[in-house]
């Protein structure tokens, strides 16, 4: 056993892992960065890039569609290339990740260690059993992978996670998704416009990130006519047969219904790279899921010099967090003990479905019903999104029905991922309702639905109450 010492280290070199690096070595710490996997990212391999690419040919194909209604007439037939689809994005997506691995290529040699990290104790990990390495902090940044449900386990390679739909060389025929999450909703939208037969299927009435009743009941509404979704299905059985799986469900009516696909994807959900890390000899407080219990304005976990940071920690599993998080976590880690709250931005999630789904700050589930308003716009009738045919969409915004502040939104329309920021941007500045309208609207823009919506929350606000705190 060869046994070396150094001050920090790091386990898992993605997002997270690569900015807390980048912050020890800021501080200028001595470090070591331990994976045991390809470098890459989750992202760039198998997550944000890729799937934009495959939904970016399934716009270029919609948007065929709606030529019509503008007096486009088309001679001939418009032809999917699943072949041509899935090479651009193998290609493109390599290119992404080329550019994550010449910034790991920089990085010194004698700071990266590939093999598998196991803690011994607080201050010990060995790497694949042949190399011990005392520390004295440690980063963790492992990250997540995809679950297969237990029903759908002995599907063999006719079962994939989302990650594996990247490697495909062509288009299916059929694909059954299971979970109208971020993910699946993606995926199962830009399959279907790209003419793969799609079943879509939830439990419990949820689309994407929304909780918002209304928004899900008009999700549920907007997607079903697109698109098989069945977002209260109870799966009786899935079985294989020659090349396809046959599936018999009771749809959220209870009526028995049964499909042949040629793939199922599961898309129901990720849990965090722990299992097989040791944690349980580091005598740390741990949630029911064997994350440890962690400080998620330090990262620290407990008292102890380990932090953990991304995916790994089960929280906000979104790319431009697990770098915030993979930030504070080697900021602290370099100033142990004393550790201070970093920063961290006012939550916003964008769903690349079309329309686009955002929900920002507070969602509606975790908001007091008794002391908010909601304002409300339709974008059916909005005058940009008319002209544009894409006038799908409602979003509701939150405020205190006392002071008058924007507490969080949630939003399903056009342009939403720009509106989602517009509107984060607002809450993190602390802003009122009556401070969002004195802003500059331009006319006409998608942005004037969000006008309106902001006019319909300050009709209901304690207008008596504002003035008596003002004063």
């Amino acid at each position: 056993m060869i046994e070396t010492a150094v001050e920090n280290i790091i386990i898992g070199a993605g997002t997270a892992g690569l900015a807390a690096y980048r912050a020890l070595v800021a501080a200028g710490k001595n470090v070591v960065l331990i994976e045991s996997g390809p470098y890459g990212t989750t992202c760039a391999r198998v997550g944000c890039m890729p799937s934009k690419l495959l939904i970016a040919a399934a716009e270029a194909i919609h948007g065929v569609a709606r030529w019509q209604a503008f007096g486009i007439r088309l001679e001939g037939q418009i032809h999917v290339d699943g072949r041509a689809v899935m090479n651009r994005i193998k290609r493109e997506r390599d290119r992404f990740v080329g550019f994550v691995l010449e910034g790991v290529a920089a990085i010194p040699s004698e700071h990266k260690m590939f093999g598998r990290a196991n803690f011994v104790d607080e201050h010990t990990v060995e790497v694949d059993g042949k190399r011990r390495i005392h520390f004295e902090k440690a980063v963790i940044a492992t990250g997540s992978s995809p679950v297969i449900p237990p029903m759908l386990q002995g599907l063999g390679e006719r079962v994939i996670v989302n990650d594996d739909v990247f490697n495909w060389d062509d288009l299916p025929r059929s694909v059954a998704v299971f979970g109208p999450g971020v993910i699946g909703l993606e995926l199962g939208q830009a399959l279907h416009r790209l003419g793969v037969r799609v079943h879509l299927f939830g439990r419990g009435g949820a689309v994407g990130p929304l909780t918002d009743p209304a928004l899900k009941d008009y999700a549920v509404r907007l997607f079903g006519k697109e698109l098989t979704l069945d977002t209260g299905a109870r799966l009786i059985h899935a079985q294989r047969y020659n090349d396809t799986v046959l599936l018999k469900w009771q749809d959220r009516g209870g009526v028995l219904q049964q499909t042949a696909v040629d793939v199922v994807i599961a898309a129901t959900g990720r849990a965090p790279n722990i299992s097989g890390l040791g944690l349980g000899r580091l005598g740390l407080a741990m949630h029911s899921n064997g994350v440890p219990v962690f400080n998620r304005e330090t990262m620290q976990c407990g008292n102890s010099p380990i932090f953990i940071a991304g995916d790994a920690n089960h929280d906000v599993p979104l790319l431009h967090e697990a770098a915030d998080e993979g930030k504070i976590a080697g900021t602290n880690a370099a100033a142990f003990p004393n550790a201070a709250a970093g920063l961290r931005r006012a939550p916003l999630a964008i769903v690349f479905s079309d329309p686009q789904i955002t929900t920002v700050g507070q969602r509606w589930e975790a908001l007091d019903k008794q002391g908010i308003v909601v304002g409300e716009a339709s974008f059916e009738d909005q005058g940009r999104s008319r002209i544009m045919l894409r006038n799908q969409g409602l979003l509701h915004v939150y405020a205190d029905r006392v002071t008058g502040k924007f507490l969080g939104a949630e939003m399903i329309g056009p342009d939403a991922e720009h509106i989602g920021h517009l509107l984060a941007w607002a809450l993190q500045l602390g802003t009122t309702i009556e401070d969002m309208l004195k802003l500059p609207f331009y006319h006409p823009v998608v942005e004037e639905g969000l006008r309106t919506a902001l006019r319909s929350a300050a009709a209901q606000l304690e207008q008596p109450a504002i003035l008596q705190s003002a004063a």
